[in-house]
């Protein structure tokens, strides 16, 4: 198996000097080479330029440039060659799917955060020792930094990544050949439902509360929003008082603090689930159109007017949703299941609240549900809705696995 490992990096303050140097130097390549590209195919016939050809102009731009780009990792200038390289064929693939194209940008100061290292031992090595104390990973050009490693790493370090969060800075480890660690084997199998009231329901009936991480901070969220808001909106970042930039750092250090609160949440409710059972059935769930804005509704007897959609109370319903990170939960609760040799089944989500569970009855009706209780009309069952569709999808999880068998 290929997993991640991501820790807090320690650098002093020349080493960090160099860190930015490095992120602007490398910044200053991808958009010289993004430019390279514009100009070839407006000015010279609508010649493409590949990845290779801007590979092979590498040695003289670091011969021409010495101070800036020729101090800096080989194989990481590469790699930063490929991540335009790929965002230009990401631009074609949805070009030639009819979406949305998205033509690649240039990065600002602000957004190129990350340097990668393809191969350990290749301008940056992994120096880990048996007291994690002491763990340094050295780069060129900067020196060997101190590292938090707050567990161990297991298999091969195939890359390294130099990440850059606001602050902090991090070390990203991508390793292979880790080995599962399988749990002890339950003989249990159980489906859970997503919900916004509560963050996950079993089917055994289990409830695990929606902690609203995002609704919590909303007052402090928004003062900073606020005040923020009181600066002039186009000034560049270099041009910021020192209040302005203290007050955008707020801002975005309270958005980081929810991301990682909602990420710790999904890693223990994923631990609690994994545990519980062998296999594990959910909804396979379509978050981007669940999240989407309703359609106008043209008034047709007033031109130029519109009818109530309530937009209003799906933007209330599309913060929760997205508060509640579902997707997130389900992307961690695949890896650790897989770690665990834990089998993960998605199902289809449709009318899985609204199917009596009762395998003498199952009728299927909307007037089956009614808030979060579920009354079938066919047979009377009485139950809460999202155990009703927990159990539904246990249901069609062990269908799929019959039909798979």
């Amino acid at each position: 198996m290929i997993r991640a490992y991501k820790f807090l990096i320690r650098p002093t303050v020349r080493q960090e000097v160099a860190l930015r140097a490095m992120l602007a130097d490398h910044c200053s390549l991808y958009n010289g080479a993004l430019q390279e590209r514009r100009d070839a195919y407006q000015h010279a016939s609508r010649t493409s330029i590949t990845y290779g050809d801007q590979s092979a102009q590498l040695k003289e731009i670091r011969s021409a440039d010495p101070e800036r780009q020729g101090r800096w990792s080989f194989s990481s200038q590469q790699a930063t060659l490929r991540r335009l390289d790929g965002a230009f064929a990401a631009f074609f693939r949805r070009v030639k799917a009819g979406e949305k194209p998205g033509y690649p940008r240039f990065k600002g100061a602000g957004h190129f955060d990350t340097v990668v290292f393809p191969r350990d031992g290749d301008g940056c090595r992994w120096d880990s020792t048996p007291n994690e104390r002491q763990t340094r990973v050295r780069l060129q050009g900067v020196g060997h930094v101190r590292v938090h490693q707050h567990r161990p790493v297991k298999g091969r370090v195939k890359t390294i990544s130099i990440k850059r969060e606001r602050r902090r800075w991090y070390v990203v480890l991508a390793c292979d050949n880790v080995g599962a660690e399988p749990l002890t084997v339950t003989g249990r199998r159980i489906g859970i439902d997503m919900g916004v009231t509560h963050f996950l329901t079993t089917s055994d009936g289990v409830h695990v509360e929606n902690p609203r991480f995002l609704a919590k901070a909303a007052d402090e969220l928004a003062a900073a929003q606020r005040a923020l808001d009181a600066f002039p909106k186009r000034k560049k970042v270099k041009d910021r008082t020192k209040k302005h930039r203290a007050a955008a750092y707020k801002v975005a250090e309270l958005h980081a603090r929810i991301r990682r609160q909602r990420q710790d949440f999904a890693h223990k409710a994923a631990n609690f689930v994994v545990a519980d059972a062998d296999v594990i059935g959910h909804e396979v769930l379509n978050i981007a159109d669940m999240t989407s804005a309703p359609k106008a509704r043209p008034d047709t007897d007033q031109p130029g007017m519109f009818l109530p959609n309530g937009a209003a109370a799906k933007t209330g319903l599309n913060r929760s949703i997205l508060d509640a990170g579902w997707g997130i939960f389900l992307n961690i609760l695949a890896h650790k299941a897989e770690s665990a040799g834990r089998r993960v089944v998605p199902v289809d989500a449709r009318n899985t609240s609204r199917t009596c569970p009762d395998p003498s009855c199952g009728h299927v009706s909307g007037d089956n549900r009614s808030g979060e209780t579920f009354a079938c009309v066919a047979c009377g069952l009485i139950e809460h809705a999202d155990r009703v569709g927990a159990l539904n999808i246990n249901h069609r999880a062990g269908l799929v696995l019959c039909e798979a068998a």
